[in-house]
């Protein structure tokens, strides 16, 4: 019996049939209202994302259980977002408009297919994934935990963090990037101990689902602060969203860890430390638009 989602994932799936066909079709008119179409090699880009929403339409029609799958248009749309920004940046006058006016088109049914995933996915389709990860800061324990308890501090290291607003001593807002949309969440701290101990869990009815712990403990021989981070959390979309998360660098095994690397930095030198060639830092998605390290004095 097919439920509600599945219908959904259906109905998205004629959409990928609709829009394959077109594009493999009728290349150089999709080209054309693109305004791409001073691009030798549009047509052919057009029939390769042709393919591939024929291949989401063979996936989500064929699926006894389609609804799962929906993450896998939001990747395609996320390619296709990034392809036509990169073509409306690149061209003026009537080429500029139309590749806008694609890139408005798009990014209404990257919403819907996100939509319908978030909705696919509830409470029962998330997967809980237990993280850990742990990382020695040359810093007093009592100053690292000062600084970590104020909640307001964690966005200057974690960088999907937009924005966290305390709304009490145990009780805060956040507010968070994902790949395709920002999430917001409340959270309260459960257990504290100063200097030692920080555990939170998401409100009820949040859209992220995640709780916690951070312990600091005296490093070896007293010098500096160890940090355990463990983090509980579900990823929308189980094993597809998880795939979709990695295609991004958002995973979030990966954020952990670049984010306590930060934190070191920022203990230990008061800022994050960059590099000339790499201003994005290391999450994956930025690193789309960083350039190859150049030598000092060399030309751009």
């Amino acid at each position: 019996m097919s439920t509600k989602s599945d219908i959904l994932a259906r109905a998205l799936g004629w959409v990928s049939l609709a829009l394959g066909a077109a594009q493999l079709t009728a290349p150089r008119t999709v080209s054309r209202l693109s305004g791409v179409d001073d691009s030798r090699l549009a047509p052919t880009a057009v029939r390769i994302m042709g393919i591939r929403e024929l291949m989401h339409a063979a996936v989500l029609l064929g699926s006894r259980r389609p609804a799962p799958w929906t993450w896998s248009r939001v990747a395609g749309d996320a390619m296709e977002l990034a392809l036509l920004g990169r073509a409306a940046a690149a061209r003026t006058g009537r080429r500029r408009r139309r590749a806008v006016a694609a890139t408005a088109a798009v990014s209404g049914i990257t919403a819907l297919d996100l939509a319908a995933a978030l909705y696919a996915s509830g409470p029962r389709g998330r997967r809980p994934m237990r993280l850990r990860a742990s990382i020695t800061v040359n810093r007093p324990r009592e100053e690292v935990y000062a600084f970590w308890r104020d909640l307001e501090n964690l966005p200057a290291f974690m960088l999907h963090l937009e924005s966290v607003r305390a709304m009490g001593e145990r009780r805060s807002r956040w507010r968070a990037r994902s790949p395709l949309t920002d999430v917001e969440w409340e959270a309260e701290i459960l257990d504290e101990r100063p200097g030692e101990l920080i555990a939170w869990e998401s409100a009820r009815g949040s859209m992220v689902t995640t709780s916690g712990s951070v312990r600091f403990a005296d490093g070896p021989a007293g010098l500096g602060t160890v940090v355990h981070v463990t983090l509980d959390y579900r990823v929308p979309g189980g094993t597809v969203g998880t795939a979709v998360a990695r295609m991004f660098g958002e995973h979030p095994e990966q954020q952990v860890r670049d984010d306590l690397r930060r934190f070191k930095q920022i203990m230990e030198t008061g800022e994050v430390l960059v590099s000339e060639g790499s201003p994005e830092g290391v999450r994956a998605l930025r690193q789309l638009r960083q350039r190859p390290a150049q030598p000092v004095g060399s030309p751009s």
